[in-house]
């Protein structure tokens, strides 16, 4: 089973462009699925996470709002797949 990353973001955030483009230059070091939630497509998902965004969720663990930890989260992925 691939790991999952989910990214809850909107259109015209820059800061959610900068996390998405870490995320997947990510991807070329580190397999996992790469799921992005629009927060704008429902108002309980805009309304938790407008404040915060873009917000970085591992297996569901949200671990990252606004920016991430790159070697947390790479470490956090070797981690995964050494199971």
């Amino acid at each position: 089973m691939t790991t999952q990353i989910t990214i809850y973001q909107r259109d015209g955030c820059h800061l959610c462009e900068l996390a998405h483009a870490e995320l997947t230059e990510l991807q070329g070091e580190v397999d996992f699925e790469l799921l992005e939630v629009d927060i704008e497509s429902t108002d309980e998902l805009h309304a938790l996470y407008l404040e915060r965004i873009p917000v970085i969720a591992l297996e569901g663990e949200e671990l990252y709002d606004f920016e991430i930890n790159l070697p947390d989260l790479k470490s956090r992925l070797l981690a995964i797949s050494a199971r």
